[in-house]
């Protein structure tokens, strides 16, 4: 029997630090990991592969903002749905190349997924996800005036836009991909975090939020017994005092040694800190291994080779 592995890439994964952005520069970095995923295939594991947004939602915003008087916008649920159907041609497009490289045939499915979250839940009173462009004071007090928005100030770039950030509870089309992983289809789902709804008169509602995508992904490895969850992000391994001169580089962990890590602050909000959340998630959820690392260093690390190791 096969194992699963959910591998979770980050959206600024496919687009790297001190690039534009491009669609080219994202089908070059996206091809990168489209060979890592086929290896890993290979080495007799059904992948399943969600993905960040962070980067294309916010030039969806952007452009849809920009353009305001010459077409509709767009609400945040859409921009969601939107990213996912272009990154997924991506990731889809650049497997199948792979994979016909080294003359294997199967099938890779890319699945609009849409994740429930509780309207009540407190991050709706309290947006605090950053999206889209920094703007002046004057810029952002008119967004608040004129659309609503909630904003926040960064001192050193100006202000943005936070939206909620609801925890995800259910991811609604999972037997559709259960069902696709038993044909032994290579699957792309739960893209930025899913398109978040809420349950309203047994009806699907979509709402303005954008889920973690780290979360999401955790809930659908353990929802889907995955035998590894790997979290794909910039750096190859997870380390404490990051980036100070008593930094220590992690190898293989405990679920307790990394719980006590992350009381003591180790993992901040804005950078390692959702992963780690997602990691513990899985492994008290009854998962078994989350690895860490980069794009490039998948093969490697589910081999042992590399990256940071969580076990329960």
């Amino acid at each position: 029997m096969k194992k699963v592995a959910v591998i979770a890439i980050g959206g600024n994964s496919i687009i790297r630090a001190g690039q534009r952005g491009t669609v080219s520069e994202q089908f070059e970095n996206v091809l990168k990991t489209s060979e890592q995923i086929v290896t890993l295939f290979q080495l007799g594991y059904d992948v399943i592969i969600t993905h960040g947004n962070g980067p294309q939602v916010g030039a969806m915003l952007l452009r849809s903002e920009l353009a305001s008087s010459q077409v509709y916008t767009e609400p945040l649920d859409v921009c969601v749905a939107d990213t996912q159907g272009a990154m997924g041609y991506m990731l889809q497009h650049s497997i199948q190349n792979v994979l016909s490289h080294h003359n294997i045939n199967v099938g890779v499915a890319t699945i609009i997924t849409q994740v429930v979250v509780d309207k009540n839940d407190t991050g709706f009173q309290k947006p605090n996800k950053p999206v889209g462009p920094f703007y002046s004071r004057e810029e952002s007090e008119k967004k608040v005036s004129e659309l609503g928005w909630k904003m926040v100030e960064d001192a050193a770039r100006g202000f943005r836009r936070v939206v909620p950030s609801p925890i995800p509870l259910e991811i609604v089309e999972e037997e559709f991909i259960k069902s696709c992983i038993e044909k032994d289809l290579i699957v792309i789902a739960v893209g930025g975090g899913g398109i978040p709804v809420i349950r309203e008169n047994s009806k699907l509602v979509g709402v303005e939020a954008v889920i973690d995508k780290d979360r999401a992904s955790s809930l659908l490895a353990s929802r889907l017994n995955a035998d590894v969850f790997i979290i794909s992000t910039d750096a190859e391994n997870v380390c404490l005092n990051y980036k100070k001169p008593n930094q220590v580089t992690l190898g293989k962990i405990t679920l307790e040694e990394v719980n006590k890590y992350y009381s003591e602050g180790h993992f901040p909000p804005g950078n390692m800190g959702p992963k780690i959340e997602a990691a513990i998630s899985f492994l008290e959820n009854g998962g078994h291994e989350v690895i860490i690392t980069t794009p490039e260093k998948i093969v490697e690390a589910v081999q042992g080779k590399a990256g940071t190791h969580i076990i329960h």
